[in-house]
């Protein structure tokens, strides 16, 4: 469940496509993620009907309904609960219901709801907070093969490239497909270095992350006159309408600066590092008495901006806005200065979407004759549910992968009978490959996306539900694309039929 996204993907509550297929009903999308927060009221079953006859898994949280119809822990500790988070926020993005006045603080209100808000939740929790076990992974998809799932949305994958006979998550989705199952899977978040893209399995529907058509606008004002426009997530009484002494230090420049009779009072000007590191600097500098910090991108990340929730005064900003901050502090001959403005949420930003930085590209090291990503979908500051009850905006191709699993989900519902690469082919096919202003989709740096960056295009539920043409692949076709690749190990491997050979299945090279 998420604000805006659904309206920007050109859902309209109540009317055309989403409603059509009863917005996802009889669907019911597999999750395997961190577990869940059963009592967030994204997870309510108002307007829900029973599952289907079909269904054969079990609940096991502290509320199951017609939405939440299935939960369970395959990593054997005390139940489906979310410690974590990441799984209640993927699983309402899908599939949330309708929620009104959501929002993170204030930030990003609205009416919020998942991409098929009708259909149903099962919930295989297969990671902890120390991470996502092979062999668990490999049995939280059998599970949900087994209960008989309709969709599968896996927001996880592997750092670092592996070969399809030793993916988890490549041979589940063999399965999964082989048993009519689309599987939705996130590109990864290493981007925006060439080949970094993981679950690129062809068989898989590979997800890339973009931005969206709204910023949390923030306004840091330069003694000079001139006015950034950054983003935050919190709202703070301090910088107040005063300016304060604007600093930036080479030595100091990723935040690392403690001296209290150094930064007090003061707006420091730093670098962004990793999230988790920086958010640990910045509460220093705060306690050291700092009135603000401007966080600024690293040349990598370009224009696209992944909000985090620092609890302080800080506004991040672009790499190119943040060195025009920096020279002013080191230049001005009166002392530099600065105020913040906080104005709230706005929509309509163009161009919209552009890559996130993040998002990992391609081609595949080991399929490079496979175009991957394939879709790019919505995973820049995303809101959706988040433990507590609460919302949450959080950044990554784990956000975009659900989204299609929800369109997915819907096109299900409206065309029960299509197949995995029925499903896959009408999304790709009808994908958007330009933005809000007609031109081609950017990437973070405002340069053409090319294929290996936001896939066929990005996602358009409403033709994909009437693509007039969808191209079919099945599991033979994909085993014999794996003999050509890894020949009857590798088939062996991935299909789990040690009967099977290549000599029995036709010869394909690309799929």
């Amino acid at each position: 469940m998420t604000t805006h996204t659904p309206e920007f993907l050109g859902l309209k509550n109540g009317t055309g496509f989403w409603s059509d297929p009863g917005y996802g009903k009889g669907v019911i999308v597999g999750l395997l993620d961190t577990g869940i927060y059963a009592s967030h009221p994204s997870f309510d079953d108002h307007g829900v009907p029973p599952p289907p006859m079909k269904w054969k898994g079990s609940c096991k949280a502290v509320r199951c309904n017609n939405k939440l119809i299935g939960a369970k822990s395959v990593v054997g500790d005390d139940g489906s609960y979310d410690y974590d988070g990441h799984g209640t926020h993927t699983s309402s993005i899908a599939t949330g219901n309708f929620v009104t006045g959501a929002s993170d603080h204030g930030v990003g209100t609205g009416t919020a709801s998942g991409i098929a808000p009708g259909a149903h939740i099962a919930m295989y929790k297969v990671c902890t907070n120390r991470g996502c076990k092979v062999s668990i992974i490999m049995a939280g998809m059998d599970a949900a093969i087994k209960d008989g799932v309709d969709v599968l949305s896996l927001s996880l994958g592997s750092r670092t490239t592996v070969s399809f006979i030793n993916d988890p998550i490549a041979i589940g989705a063999f399965s999964a497909i082989s048993k009519g199952i689309i599987v939705v899977c996130a590109a990864g978040n290493r981007g925006p270095t060439p080949r970094s893209i993981t679950n690129d399995a062809p068989w898989l529907l590979t997800v890339a992350a973009g931005s969206v058509d709204r910023r949390f606008d923030a306004g840091v004002h330069l003694g000079n006159g001139k006015r950034i426009d950054g983003e935050a997530l919190t709202k703070v009484t301090k910088p107040t309408s005063n300016p304060y002494p604007l600093l930036y230090s080479e030595e100091h420049r990723f935040c690392q600066n403690e001296d209290h009779g150094f930064v007090a009072g003061k707006v420091i000007v730093c670098q962004a590092t990793t999230p988790a590191n920086q958010y640990f600097d910045i509460a220093r500098l705060m306690a050291a008495g700092a009135a603000g910090v401007v966080l600024f991108n690293n040349q990598a990340a370009g224009y696209t901006i992944a909000l985090h929730d620092y609890k302080a005064g800080v506004v991040q900003v672009t790499s190119a806005d943040g060195i025009t901050i920096a020279a002013y502090a080191k230049s001005a001959t009166n002392g530099a200065v600065a105020t913040f403005t906080y104005n709230n949420t706005v929509l309509g930003v163009r161009p919209s979407p552009v890559v996130a930085s993040f998002s990992s590209r391609g081609p595949s090291y080991i399929a490079p004759g496979v175009l991957k990503p394939d879709i790019l979908a919505p995973g820049l500051n995303i809101l959706a549910a988040w433990p507590g009850p609460s919302f949450k905006i959080i950044s990554g191709t784990s956000m975009a992968t659900p989204h299609v699993s929800g369109v997915a989900a819907l096109i299900k519902s409206l065309h029960p009978d299509w197949s995995p690469a029925a499903i896959k082919s009408a999304i790709l096919t009808t994908s958007d490959v330009v933005n809000n202003i007609g031109d081609s989709i950017l990437n973070e740096r405002h340069g053409k996306a090319s294929a290996y960056d936001r896939g066929a295009g990005h996602v358009n539920p409403a033709r994909a539900a009437d693509p007039g043409l969808v191209y079919e692949l099945g599991a033979i076709d994909y085993a014999g694309y794996i003999c050509w690749l890894f020949g009857d190990e590798g088939l062996r491997t991935i299909v789990r039929n040690w009967s099977l050979t290549c000599a029995k299945l036709p010869k394909v090279k690309d799929v």
